[in-house]
């Protein structure tokens, strides 16, 4: 006869002919009691996150960690400032993939974005409505849940992960949502800089005002602001402009593999100012905080979904110029001041949500819950564990190459080093140079607005053109290649001797031991996750539905003019 012990009491053994059926309860009251008690003491902050497109490590409070001249001495931010200086500020934070749609699948389930099915690519993603993600997640605890503006897109349906457009809060406007642009149109028509300023901000109250009056008393609550003003197209100048940021102000704090030049410098100038944006915006909802008495109830998260876009080593690429972005808290009843320099990653935010509302977050993830980071209140490196991220991409554009092919990547990034393995390193990188290849190139407007001219998988922009203006230039030959040249299989840089990334090592001996090292940690950690690029023949994402055209626009245009 088979004897089993009670769970809740330790009693004596029972005859489980008899007795199964009240063991199985007593299991399941266990099971539920264990629950209650997570439950009861999840911390239930209200959730402000505010997610930016395109927004990357750019906020001056990292200029005074940043430990030399660079781009964040340009600019101000004293609303992400303010999170850092009440709370903390994440050193390295990481994304899971430098393209809107995978980072934010990623972001949304806590998953490695090549477990998300479909919504491992940027055009032609789908949401798979069985992976759970974290906004729904809270809505089923109890959760008041709205979102304006931007979640989860491009990709079908629009939002999916956060309930599509019925939690939506955008009845006021959107302007905030290009802010250069709406700015100068509103300047235009009459209004003052600062006029312009407020009637767009205003929106962005708005908008929080009418999520915060539909909740029930007591309620917590959930609000995602994503804004996408930092995602291009923005005005020339604007950032002098509207922001006060000057171009020759940024000569000497360029990345190495940016062109200290007066275009690209204004180019970067106008991004930066793109980024005050977004921190005037959070400010506004600061502000609606404390004056509605929310504030000291309220977890603030401001982070970007991947670097900067249309230049050099930024968006789309596994350099920290693409992947490594602002993550600034403010923590209810936390310690201000602290900085911390654990490896940490997006998704590790989806399990830190599902945590603190009451939610036990799915087995398998990527992700691994901020809260302990968040609740301490010390500085430096809190979790020895949290000293590696990994990084990767397949497809963004879809016809940035021919037969709608990614390009493959992984990345392994340490403390020390960053290895990089790209899978199909005989594909063009950025997309094939298409027009860049014609001995006459197009005018320069077009390379500044049209991402589909040439290299598609880097947006259009002033900097990309003058690259591209200035392939036969010798001087700048180092810039053209590293921006659009095929690459080797393997890259691998020392981050200490080399911190802007563009010395690869890869095939120096004197490092071979530590890149064999990392290849092995690297490809274990992708295997062992499931990872269909090395797993089965590792063409998955090179063959239908992953190679579809999707919903890339430019495709959809020449198959109906070719079916004229």
């Amino acid at each position: 006869m088979i004897r089993f012990f009670c769970f809740l009491c330790a009693s004596a053994p029972l005859p489980l002919c008899v007795k199964a059926r009240n063991g199985a309860i007593a299991f399941g009251l266990f099971l539920s009691l264990l629950s209650s008690v997570a439950h009861s003491a999840a911390p239930k902050w209200n959730i402000l996150f505010c997610f930016a497109d395109d927004w990357g490590r750019y906020a001056s409070c990292y200029a005074a960690i940043d430990g030399k001249p660079s781009l964040n001495d340009c600019l101000k931010t004293p609303n992400v400032d303010r999170l850092a200086r009440e709370g903390v500020l994440f050193r390295n934070a990481f994304v899971n993939a430098p393209s809107c749609t995978p980072c934010r699948s990623s972001l949304l389930s806590g998953r490695y974005f090549f477990n998300c099915g479909r919504g491992a690519i940027l055009n032609g993603a789908v949401w798979d409505s069985a992976i759970p993600s974290f906004p729904l997640l809270l809505k089923d605890a109890g959760y008041h849940i709205g979102k304006s503006y931007k979640v989860w897109s491009p990709g079908t349906p629009a939002d999916a992960p956060f309930g599509e457009q019925q939690f939506a809060y955008e009845k006021a406007g959107r302007l905030p949502q290009n802010f250069s642009e709406e700015a100068a149109k509103l300047v235009e028509g009459g209004a003052t800089v600062e006029q312009a300023k407020q009637k767009i901000l205003e929106q962005v109250r708005a908008n929080f005002d009418d999520f915060l009056k539909d909740r029930k008393p007591d309620q917590p609550w959930h609000y995602w602001f994503g804004t996408t003003t930092t995602h291009r197209v923005w005005i020339k100048g604007s950032g002098k402009k509207l922001w006060g940021i000057e171009p020759d102000s940024l000569a000497g704090k360029m990345p190495k593999f940016l062109p200290d030049v007066p275009e690209v410098r204004q180019d970067v100038a106008d991004y930066l100012g793109e980024c005050q944006a977004v921190d005037a915006e959070l400010g506004v909802l600061l502000k609606r905080l404390e004056e509605t008495g929310e504030l000291d109830r309220t977890l603030i998260i401001a982070s970007g979904d991947h670097g900067m876009p249309g230049v050099p080593a930024g968006k789309c690429n596994l350099y920290d110029h693409g992947v490594r972005v602002t993550l600034a808290a403010r923590v209810p009843g936390g310690k201000g001041g602290r900085v911390i320099d654990d490896l940490v990653r997006l998704p590790d935010l989806a399990p830190t949500f599902m945590e603190i509302g009451g939610v036990t977050p799915p087995t398998g993830l990527y992700g691994k819950s901020l809260l302990p980071l968040l609740q301490s209140d010390k500085s430096g490196q809190l979790d020895p564990e949290r000293n590696w991220v990994i990084t990767g991409r397949e497809r963004h554009v879809a016809r940035a190459r021919e037969d709608n092919l990614p390009y493959p990547m992984r990345g392994l990034r340490t403390p020390d080093f960053l290895y990089i393995r790209n899978f199909a390193s005989d594909r063009w990188p950025m997309g094939s140079p298409a027009a860049a290849a014609e001995k006459s190139l197009p005018p320069t407007e077009a390379m500044e607005n049209n991402t589909y001219v040439a290299y598609a998988d880097m947006d259009a922009s002033p900097t990309k053109a003058w690259l591209i203006e200035h392939r036969d230039d010798p001087e700048m030959k180092w810039h053209c290649d590293f921006a659009f040249a095929k690459r080797p299989g393997e890259e691998l840089y020392d981050l200490k001797k080399d911190p802007d990334q563009t010395h690869n090592i890869a095939a120096d001996s004197a490092y071979a031991k530590q890149k064999q090292e990392l290849s092995a940690q690297l490809m274990k950690r992708l295997t062992d996750a499931g990872d269909p690029r090395v797993t089965g023949d590792g063409k998955t994402f090179d063959r239908p539905p992953f190679t579809d055209a999707g919903d890339d626009p430019q495709i959809k245009k020449a198959k109906k003019n070719k079916a004229k």
